[in-house]
């Protein structure tokens, strides 16, 4: 009776399997195969921009970063930041910088990196594509463009002023883009939180949220850098 539900396993795999007789002659000299493995699409997708013959080269074939890098900064402003509040608030505007220094100084940690730069929000449509971003990079000579967005905020628990603490999140979302091929060699998102006190010489709790809110985000870069530092160790 112990062998009861090995043998009812062993029935239903074999009453699932399609099989074909193939062969010629009378049945008793017909075998049985199972059906060709699957190794394309069959669906027939319209929207597709890349054939089907390029998927298989690029799922089969091998990539490697070149020794020496040109990188590009793009950054996707979120619906958060798009409020023309942001563009002349002095905070805002400094916290941006920062972020920036510290992408550029993680991809320079790597001695393969010759250089790194942001291509100017001029470049950017208001409805980028990695079609056009790749286009832009090509136009400044890069080899890979690194386009990353952040979004962060307080919790709606914490959101009440008054309370002796306020806790922030932030997420963080970096891809690398080689600008030859089109592949994204490397992607990242990143969630971290911070909680702190209004400190003594902020004038508001709007003020020390701001600040607890760029904390939470300078965590996130700081763990992509690492993260970055090690992808350029191995490629």
């Amino acid at each position: 009776m112990k062998q009861a539900p090995f043998l009812f396993l062993l029935f239903t795999f074999y009453a699932c399997t399609t099989v074909k007789p193939t062969g010629t002659g009378s049945s008793s000299q017909a075998y049985y195969q199972t059906d060709p493995p699957i190794t394309q699409s069959l669906f027939d997708d319209q929207s597709s921009t890349i054939s089907e013959e390029n998927i298989r080269k690029i799922l089969e074939g091998t990539y490697s970063l070149p020794e020496n890098l040109r990188i590009s900064l793009v950054k996707l402003e979120s619906r958060q930041n798009q409020r023309s509040y942001y563009w002349n608030n002095e905070t805002y505007l400094k916290s941006q910088q920062e972020y920036l220094d510290r992408f550029t100084e993680s991809f320079k940690r790597s001695e393969r990196v010759q250089q790194v730069s942001q291509i100017p929000d001029l470049l950017i449509s208001s409805t980028p594509t990695f079609t056009s971003i790749r286009e832009i990079a090509v136009r400044t000579q890069s080899d890979l463009v690194a386009i990353y967005s952040i979004h962060s905020d307080l919790y709606s628990n914490y959101k009440v002023f008054g309370k002796a603490d306020i806790k922030a999140f932030a997420t963080t979302q970096l891809i690398v883009m080689d600008v030859r091929t089109g592949l994204i060699p490397f992607s990242s998102i990143v969630t971290k939180e911070f909680q702190s006190k209004r400190m003594d010489g902020e004038l508001n709790d709007q003020e020390a949220s701001e600040r607890i809110k760029n904390e939470a985000v300078l965590l996130t870069i700081q763990e992509i850098g690492e993260q970055i530092n090690q992808f350029l160790k191995q490629k």
